[in-house]
């Protein structure tokens, strides 16, 4: 039977949400903003738009939530679906904090259902090539990984939630980073040592612009990363190094570049490493491919990849860094909420 989905928060991201759905049947839009979950609502038949997401995650007629809103609703609306049985696709970072999260988490191990973290990163065709060749061995050992996500913001960048510290509970190593962060982790594990710094150095606003991290795991692999929105092109580059070989992905589609990984292989005589290119133009198939492991993972109990243990993780990772950077005199305090 086609899942019957509720998608709570009509936005950009809400809107992505929808029209990923593949058989999955879209039954009700929730917004506060009344006019945009209609809007969302008429491209659907029988969709029916609401503004108060606690008279819809109650309703029988409905298999799963997809949490689209601003940081400060992902846990409760998630925490709210979870013990009224319901699977819930959730968008990163899941919480505003670790604290935030962690009676989502406990809820969700007693009601036994499926809630995944929206980390579509992980379902970029680049990046799954890279993890494909990195779980064959070609690149041997891995040693260390080095990330940069970045973009530019646009005007009055430094009004929007993501400004506000109690909405958004941080800046842009929460919002950009943390998608680094769970792909530095997808590939090296968890990380034990954590050092870093985030700071504000363009825009006019109570959250961080920059953060940079230094991670360790306990078997001495490194991850670099630096995310940015005074990153005047956007730009995306992740690359994985081992003892073999290295891998480099570059570019996300769209304003980003196209997706492209490239594989470089050492070769017995060292010098110039043997060199593949793979290049993904086109539209960003990774929304549709999560959802679509989303729903194998309900049908057939797995655990998906991006859970809220994850999420956790990464989160605990960016409070470590924000912790780091108080204490330095260069970071904002965050929202006293979460």
């Amino acid at each position: 039977m086609a899942l019957r989905t509720a998608i709570v928060g009509c936005g950009l991201i809400g809107q992505k949400r929808a029209h990923a759905l593949g058989n999955a049947r879209l039954v009700y839009t929730v917004d506060t903003n009344l006019a945009r979950a209609q809007h969302l609502a008429a491209q659907y038949p029988g969709c029916i738009a609401a503004t108060d997401w606690r008279d819809i995650v109650i309703r029988d007629d409905v298999d799963l939530v997809i949490v689209a809103t601003t940081n400060d609703a992902l846990a409760p609306v998630t925490l709210a679906a979870v013990q009224n049985g319901k699977h819930v696709l959730v968008e990163k970072p899941a919480a505003r904090s670790t604290r935030e999260l962690a009676p989502v988490v406990e809820a969700t191990k007693a009601a036994g259902v499926t809630v995944k973290v929206g980390f579509n990163h992980r379902f970029h065709p680049a990046l799954r090539k890279a993890r494909e060749i990195v779980d064959s061995g070609a690149l041997g050992p891995l040693m260390y990984v080095r990330g940069r996500y970045g973009h530019g913001g646009r005007l009055g960048y430094e009004r929007e939630w993501r400004a506000d510290p109690a909405i958004a509970g941080g800046g842009e190593m929460l919002d950009q980073g943390i998608h680094l962060i769970d792909l530095a982790r997808w590939f090296l594990g968890d990380f034990t040592e954590v050092s870093g710094l985030t700071a504000t150095f363009f825009w006019q606003m109570p959250v961080e612009d920059n953060g940079f991290a230094l991670l360790r795991t306990a078997g001495g692999q490194v991850a670099w990363l630096h995310a940015s929105c005074s990153e005047w092109k956007n730009m995306f580059s992740f690359e994985i190094y081992g003892r073999d070989g290295k891998l480099q992905v570059d570019g996300l589609g769209g304003s980003y570049g196209v997706e492209r990984l490239a594989y470089y292989r050492m070769l017995p005589q060292m010098g110039p490493p043997e060199t593949t290119i793979w290049e993904y133009p086109g539209e960003d198939t990774s929304w549709r491919d999560e959802f679509v492991h989303l729903q194998t993972c309900i049908s057939e109990r797995q655990t998906p990849l991006g859970t809220l243990e994850d999420a956790y993780a990464a989160l605990a990772v960016v409070e470590s860094l924000y912790r780091q950077s108080q204490r330095c005199g260069t970071g904002h305090p965050v929202s006293s909420n979460p």
